[in-house]
């Protein structure tokens, strides 16, 4: 069975996971049902092979890896300008993943399965959040 396709995406301006899940909580973050979704310019040319294999957007908060959303669909939107954009429309769950850390680039990138980090042991769920600096220092030293 192949790995699934996911998406990979910088969260700029965000300091650390719950700052991202209070953005999310923002109408303007919002669909019309109410998901947290995220809009960019580009529509993935693989998006029957996302959606399929139950793929996730990874979140890169301040150059690490620290979380995953499940992908729902991809919506048209068209923006004040009349632009039409694609905006990804996500499961509000926000999964931890071990953190990885990841250089910076534009919009978002595919991600395969096999290059993707695992999900945080779900019993740390009540472990207080490692700031991103150190949890990359630790993840490039391969301790977490």
């Amino acid at each position: 069975m192949p790995s699934p396709l996911h998406m990979i995406k910088l969260s700029v301006g965000t300091d650390d996971v719950t700052d991202l899940a209070a953005w999310q909580t923002l109408p303007q973050a919002q669909s019309a049902d109410g998901l947290p979704r995220h809009i960019t310019r580009m529509w993935p040319k693989r998006e029957d092979e996302i959606l399929a294999g139950d793929g996730s957007i990874y979140w890169v908060i301040k150059g690490v890896i620290l979380c995953r959303q499940r992908l729902i669909r991809f919506d048209r939107v068209k923006g004040s300008d009349g632009i039409e954009r694609c905006a990804i429309v996500c499961d509000p769950t926000l999964v931890r993943v071990t953190p990885t850390p990841r250089r910076p680039f534009q919009g978002w990138r595919y991600l395969d399965g096999k290059d993707a980090p695992a999900d945080q042991d779900p019993r740390r769920a009540r472990d207080d959040a490692l700031p991103p600096a150190l949890a990359a220092a630790l993840a490039e030293i391969g301790v977490i």
